[in-house]
């Protein structure tokens, strides 16, 4: 640093500057030196720029448009479900379709096709989850048909494939009995995944909510479902596989499974206990869970245990895809005009952005009590409503939004 120093000084003497005698002047010297490190580090330094883009500590609800966002669990299925697609470029969201067996009359071929149409019109804003049939499951040629359907799904750009509640709550195999998901005749399937680095997205169980009476779940959205859905109101059912073994064949999948890229849907049906999801998360590192349908079940919890709540979406934000579920045949949906259905998506959107990103005092229609919101770190945001999405789903990162 002297030496560099000195230079200046000899320059400024050749020009004029000051005289040589100056030379053992402290107070100039130390000038010089102060001026010479601030050149250094103008140097070394990348300059300065205003960009407006620059990550902000938090966000507001009015950097809710702003900000690039995946819902990565919707279900179109008709024209008329577009509608949500239209709102979702007006608030900055791509959108993951998923496809989901629920009965022979909605098979899955029908459904992707559907997103197929969409992919044309909207190649860089949609993707589609596949899922394949379980008609004929106790014949002999079902694993083969099967394997032949999703490879032909994942060349068309599918991006995961979903199991439903079904399996474990429906199906049954030549003995009558009920077939879970560790089943061996899906390891065929499981193996083709994880040679494709293919997720399973899995919504496999129910929330625990439907082992009790209507009167005493948590939340409104479930006591609406199950009242309307009364077949799947496991209280009802005794007969049926009860949440432990619905979720201890989820556990043994993942366990036997460790390659496999799991996304648990609605919470991993783990949704009534943060300290229970987050037990699941540090055994089985290969699982993420998306919010699909379950963030009132975070809210509810937040109405007693805030620190509790916000400190588990912090810890495990690695592990975490924001989704909605929406669709419009779903309970919630009051009206049926085209504005009416993009202002409720557009409502949920919001409502759900403020729940993340504020520290408001909230109420909700489905949660009875009050709570605050989670005020998370906008990198924390940034992973659950986008990159969250591109890691657990590899194929997203072929089309960045």
């Amino acid at each position: 640093m002297a030496g560099i120093t000195n230079i200046i000084f000899v320059i400024c003497h050749l020009k004029g500057y000051f005289p040589a005698t100056t030379m053992r002047q402290p107070k100039l010297i130390c000038l010089l030196s102060l001026l010479t490190m601030t050149l250094l580090t103008q140097c070394d330094s990348p300059k300065e720029t205003d960009d407006s883009s620059e990550s902000k500590e938090f966000y507001t609800m009015e950097d809710f448009q702003a900000v690039k966002k995946y819902d990565a669990h919707v279900h179109l299925w008709k024209e008329f479900d577009t509608l949500f697609l239209d709102q979702a470029l007006a608030d900055n969201f791509a959108l993951v379709n998923v496809s989901v067996y629920s009965s022979p009359t909605r098979s899955p071929e029908s459904q992707d096709n559907f997103s197929l149409q969409l992919l044309d019109k909207y190649p860089k804003d949609l993707a589609f989850i596949s899922t394949f049939s379980l008609e004929g499951f106790n014949e002999s040629d079902w694993t083969e048909k099967t394997l032949s359907y999703l490879q032909a799904a994942i060349d068309k750009g599918a991006v995961g494939v979903k199991v439903w509640k079904n399996i474990g709550l429906e199906l049954k195999n030549k003995d009558d009995e009920f077939v879970m998901i560790d089943d061996k005749a899906f390891e065929p399937i499981v193996k083709i995944l994880i040679d494709n680095n293919i997720p399973l997205l899995g919504h496999l169980g129910e929330p625990k909510n439907t082992w009790l009476p209507i009167e005493e779940m948590t939340v409104k959205g479930d006591r609406d479902y199950f009242s309307e859905n009364p077949k799947y109101h496991m209280y009802l059912h005794p007969e049926y596989p009860d949440y432990d073994a619905q979720m201890a064949a989820r556990d043994r999948l993942l366990e036997i499974n460790p390659n496999l890229n799991f996304v648990g849907a609605h919470l991993g049906s783990l949704e009534w206990s943060v300290d229970e999801l987050a037990k699941r998360l540090d055994k089985y590192p290969n699982m993420s869970v998306d919010l699909a349908e379950r963030i009132s079940h975070l809210q509810h919890q937040a109405v007693t245990n805030w620190l509790g709540v916000h400190d588990f979406l912090v810890k495990y934000q690695d592990r975490i895809i924001y989704g909605t579920d929406l669709r419009t045949s779903a309970s919630d949906i009051t009206g049926t005009t085209s504005d009416e259905i993009k202002n409720h998506a557009h409502e949920v959107w919001l409502r759900h952005w403020r729940f993340f990103v504020t520290d408001d005092e909230m109420e909700v229609p489905k949660v009875t009590r009050k709570f605050k919101g989670m005020k998370l770190p906008s990198s924390v945001v940034d992973k659950i409503y986008r990159t969250n999405a591109e890691k657990w789903f590899p194929r997203l990162n072929q089309k960045p939004i």
